[in-house]
């Protein structure tokens, strides 16, 4: 029982809220409740569940020896030797198929349009676990377009057109998480000395501070031009106010990151901090009344 709990933590299930983003085309689409396209985004869903788990096991078995330096990561279940290499390999075999093969059960035209996109997250991601994430600035980009690629697979599960104001949003919004990602290992490089990821040295807490700030304000300024477009506001009407709630997010992430140096995952901040999960629940509450009542 500990060994296949060790293996659900390798794929790392708490992660997974990422994958919400799958969603997101049918909320603004209107048809959150027609059960039947809810149904094809959550075959999406679960197929993005199960390809980035693949992932997650490539990721950890290619930096295992890094991992076992940091503070944090030394207790992943690769790292710490609770999950041996061979059985890491079998469940990313098996999760990267099982990926694929439950896109089946979705109509034939979506399914092949899908499994396009999940497949080009699997190649996109394996290239960045094998070579990219040692590019500074290549890094960050790569694990925003897979944000970008959860999006486009709601889309084409259900048949929804994804505009391009979400993908916009969603590529700034995950670049911008990176961003402070990175700059939690450069807290921890300027600290002990240990060099957590190989580009580390590319980056520095004074770039890393002005590109959050770039990336902020690009994002900031450009919600509040999706909210007031025209073919926004012919839709939604009052979809400005929701930029409070945009705002108040960046501003509690930004001091997170830099005052309480917190940033280290993304996933853990909006999984443990009651502000964060404050600004997102009234910012979809807000949008759900706008679009449904």
């Amino acid at each position: 029982m500990s060994a296949l709990i060790s293996i659900i933590q390798l794929c790392r299930p708490k992660e997974w809220v990422k994958n919400l983003f799958v969603l997101l085309p049918l909320f603004f689409s209107g048809n959150l409740f027609n059960f039947p396209l809810l149904a094809e985004s959550f075959v999406a869903l679960i197929s993005f569940c199960l390809a980035s788990g693949a992932i997650y096991c490539l990721n950890d078995l290619m930096d295992v020896e890094s991992d076992r330096r940091h503070p944090a990561k030394r207790l992943r279940p690769l790292a710490s030797g609770k999950v041996g290499s061979q059985a890491c390999i079998v469940t990313m075999a098996f999760l990267g198929i099982s990926a694929l093969a439950v896109l089946l059960t979705l109509p034939p035209v979506k399914a092949a349009m899908t499994t396009i996109v999940v497949a080009a997250y699997l190649l996109l991601n394996s290239a960045y676990c094998l070579r990219l994430k040692r590019i500074a600035l290549i890094d960050v980009v790569c694990v925003a377009l897979g944000f970008v690629l959860r999006v486009v697979a709601g889309g084409a599960a259900t048949g929804v057109y994804v505009s391009h104001w979400i993908i916009i949003m969603t590529f700034l919004l995950a670049l911008f998480l990176s961003l402070c990602k990175r700059r939690d290992d450069i807290v921890i490089y300027n600290t002990t000395g240990e060099i957590m990821r190989h580009n580390i040295t590319r980056y520095n807490l004074e770039f890393i501070n002005q590109a959050t700030t770039l990336v902020s304000t690009v994002m900031l300024v450009s919600y509040v031009m999706y909210t007031v477009s025209a073919d926004v506001t012919a839709r939604f009407n009052s979809g400005y106010v929701t930029s409070v709630f945009v705002l108040q997010g960046l501003l509690r992430y930004i001091q997170l990151t830099v005052v309480d140096e917190r940033s280290g995952s993304p996933t853990r901040v909006f999984l443990n901090d009651r502000f964060i999960q404050a600004c997102v629940a009234g910012w979809f509450l807000t949008f759900a009344a706008i679009i449904y009542l």
